[in-house]
């Protein structure tokens, strides 16, 4: 192939790519660039161009999100407001095990030769595709502390057993406000695209090796710990690292229509603290800094999960 022809065919090839390219460019590369210089404003919410008219800050956002001041001879957060949502969004996370360890389990069942198993995959899947606003409106049913499921299943369980048995006020007291969540995520996620990813792994896993198990004699727990936990490490890896993402990434939705971030702001997110800096106080720099700050977060630890957990993992 000559040179005129290798330039030719890159041409083309560039044409071919162009629509997605500009399409990047547009509608991510742009606007992330946008809101890295806006992190250095302190900007308002405005019409456009006004809202690049903010006075220049440099690193003051920054400061201000992260730093202490000594105050009476104790150290005091600039923004208290923010570590309480981190916590608040690092708590939320403490469910991550329980889904990856429950999805596992359901494709572990899945994967069996069951009549009507397809039947169960569905159903077990529907969560996930159902629309997020009619889930959370149900769960806010179950919750609800006069007439919700979940406190008459645990009265009418009282009166079984002869004690006079109350339930929480599930989403309005800040102890329970937070599991409560915690319990409808792990509802929602088992059964849904962990699990499907679990389910193929599974079926990849070659039945050979389970045979060849058998005939020296392993057992069921065995066959798991020797062949189909070292088999779907990879799967496990992967789903690792896309639920610490979305987990920082997430918490904002069922909060709002569940909770409206309360009581107390004890169910608002780092997530939630960005759309109330941005669309409540109109505070786009500072929003802009929040994000800065988490995509930051999120990339140095799926850098420490690729150096350390990639070891971990039986390619």
């Amino acid at each position: 192939m000559n040179l005129k022809s290798r330039h030719r065919e890159t041409l083309i090839a560039y044409l071919f790519l162009s629509p997605n390219l500009l399409g990047f460019l547009i509608f991510t590369s742009i606007p992330v660039l946008v809101s890295l210089s806006f992190s250095f404003f302190d900007s308002q919410l405005a019409p456009w161009p006004q809202v690049l008219s903010g006075k220049f800050v440099g690193f003051g956002n920054f400061v201000k999100l992260l730093g202490f001041r000594l105050q009476d001879g104790v150290w005091l957060a600039n923004d208290p407001k923010f570590w309480k949502f981190t916590g608040n969004t690092l708590f939320l996370m403490m469910v991550i095990p329980f889904q990856i360890f429950g999805s596992l389990v359901l494709a572990l069942i899945m994967n069996q030769k069951i009549r009507g198993i397809v039947g169960f995959r569905t159903i077990y899947f529907l969560p996930t595709i159902s629309n997020g606003v009619a889930i959370y409106l149900l769960w806010q049913w179950v919750y609800n502390p006069n007439f919700g499921l979940l406190n008459s299943m645990i009265a009418k369980f009282g009166e079984i057993v002869n004690l006079s048995l109350k339930g929480p006020h599930w989403l309005s007291n800040e102890a329970w406000a937070k599991p409560s969540l915690m319990i409808m995520g792990l509802w929602v996620v088992i059964g849904g695209h962990n699990a499907i990813l679990y389910l193929a792994a599974l079926q990849n896993i070659p039945k050979d090796f389970y045979d060849a198990a058998s005939i020296d004699g392993a057992n069921l727990w065995q066959k798991f710990w020797y062949i189909t936990w070292p088999m779907i490490s990879p799967t496990t890896f992967f789903i690792t690292i896309m639920a610490v993402i979305f987990g920082f990434q997430s918490g904002f939705m069922q909060a709002y229509i569940m909770t409206r971030g309360g009581p107390n702001g004890a169910t608002t997110t780092l997530e939630y603290y960005i759309f109330n800096n941005l669309y409540e106080w109109h505070h786009v720099g500072y929003a802009a800094t929040i994000a800065w700050f988490l995509f930051i977060v999120i990339f140095v630890i799926t850098l420490l999960n690729w150096r350390f957990g990639g070891k971990l993992v039986n390619y």
